[in-house]
């Protein structure tokens, strides 16, 4: 089988790298790719929303299942266009139709689902340009810290925590009357801040039934103790090491078959990853977002650790048959320590030629920015690396990405050197 990986960051490297020790698996695409796909697939230089480019290298190159990485072309309906076009519509798409995309697409709609379901979360409230003000008087009857957050797709920059009112007031009159983060901001959901140590639970179903993969765990600030500025993810690890049997029981029950029943109920067709974003407040789960896709930096520690062949998983789902899957899981624990650009996640530098790659071949270092010039690989983006390891524990785990990482060097690396410190 001919495949095709759409997305060109570390979760599609990881992705690639998995999908190519398949049995089943001819020839492996990645479209745009990067220079870590480049070893294991063939770049395609087309957009992940170049719908029009992706179909004519579907058709050229016999493509017969396309997995679809980032958000972005979901929400925009790349399902869709497969299963309307006669040419296409018999190439299996991972990744949900573009209603079910809306899930990530719109917080507001994703809250509307939960409370309609009845899966646990924050309480919450949303506002637009007209009802401003009624947004600044829901604020001073709330509680700080005040969460805030742009009801569309904002490359993760779209959530505010505020400790002072009257900078949260600011900020949702900026939000919503000076678009401060674009059309995403037109409806802001104001919530009610939830305490707690996060967790990211993953899903993949047929749209009938499901397998909740590994969990995990990851790091978004930029600084050491979780402090700075918010990124994309500095790391993550898995198993989780505070996820009793008994939690995992409550998710399973409270939040994940919610979910999947609730799909069915509202008639939303989806083949492929629900990526559940939890909070444990005391005893009790609770959802802060959806994701319609897998997370980046947990995909790097996630995949890893399952065991069967990934793509015979995936044509499972194309077909409706994902009960039959037994899913077999490593049970080591798998660090992920990410290496970030310069400047990075405000403006960031490009171009640094990356040393030390040669010397680690062996290891498993997924490409998030990165690209191939001549015999150079250089930084293209904010996170450039993500280094993954096995331990018998978290702690050994770490230290072998950090022992990693170490040998490998550009022009201002960053990365932080405490991953998994609050376990």
């Amino acid at each position: 089988m001919n495949v095709l990986v759409i997305g060109g960051g570390g979760r599609e490297h990881t992705l690639c790298w998995k999908i190519k020790q398949s049995k089943d698996c001819d020839e492996l695409y990645a479209a745009p790719g990067n220079a870590g796909t480049a070893l294991c697939a063939t770049n395609l230089p087309i957009g992940v929303n170049d719908f029009e480019g992706i179909k004519k290298a579907t058709l050229t190159r016999h493509i017969k299942m396309v997995i679809v990485g980032p958000e972005d072309p979901l929400v925009n309906g790349i399902h869709d266009f497969f299963l309307n076009d006669p040419e296409l519509s018999s190439v299996a798409v991972i990744g949900p139709q573009k209603e079910a995309a809306t899930l990530e697409g719109s917080k507001a709609y994703a809250k509307a689902f939960m409370m309609r379901h009845n899966i646990p979360t924050a309480a919450y409230a949303e506002f637009t340009s007209e009802t401003v003000r009624e947004g600044e008087a829901f604020l001073e009857q709330s509680k700080a810290p005040y969460v805030l957050k742009a009801d569309g797709l904002a490359a993760g920059k779209g959530v505010l925590i505020i400790d002072d009112l009257a900078t949260a007031k600011r900020e949702l009159r900026e939000m919503l009357l000076e678009s401060k983060f674009g059309a995403a901001s037109n409806k802001v959901v104001i919530e009610e801040f939830l305490a707690g140590i996060e967790l990211s639970c993953f899903v993949l179903t047929d749209g009938s039934s499901y397998l909740t993969l590994p969990m995990a765990k990851d790091y978004k600030r930029i600084g050491e103790g979780d402090t700075g500025l918010n990124t994309g993810g500095m790391g993550a690890i898995s198993p989780v090491p505070f996820l009793t049997d008994e939690f995992r029981e409550k998710i399973e029950t409270q939040i994940v078959k919610p979910t999947i029943e609730g799909l069915k109920k509202d008639n939303l067709p989806y083949k492929g990853f629900v990526f559940i974003g939890l909070i444990k407040v005391g005893n009790e789960p609770k959802v802060i977002e959806y994701n319609v896709r897998m997370g980046d930096p947990e995909t790097e520690v996630v995949i890893p650790r399952i065991k069967n062949d990934f793509l015979a998983i995936l044509q499972a789902v194309d077909e409706g048959r994902l009960d039959e899957i037994d899913l077999e899981i490593d049970p080591s624990v798998a660090a992920t320590v990410v290496a970030v650009s310069g400047g990075y996640p405000e403006a960031y530098e490009k171009e640094k030629r990356i040393t030390g790659l040669d010397e680690q071949k062996d290891k498993m270092i997924f490409h998030a920015g990165t690209k191939q010039e001549g015999d150079d690989i250089k930084t293209s983006g904010g996170r450039v690396l993500a280094v993954t390891s096995f331990g018998k524990d978290y702690q050994e785990a770490v230290e072998a990405s950090y022992k990693i990482i170490s040998k490998i060097n550009f022009e201002r690396i960053n990365y932080r050197k405490d991953i998994g410190f609050d376990l």
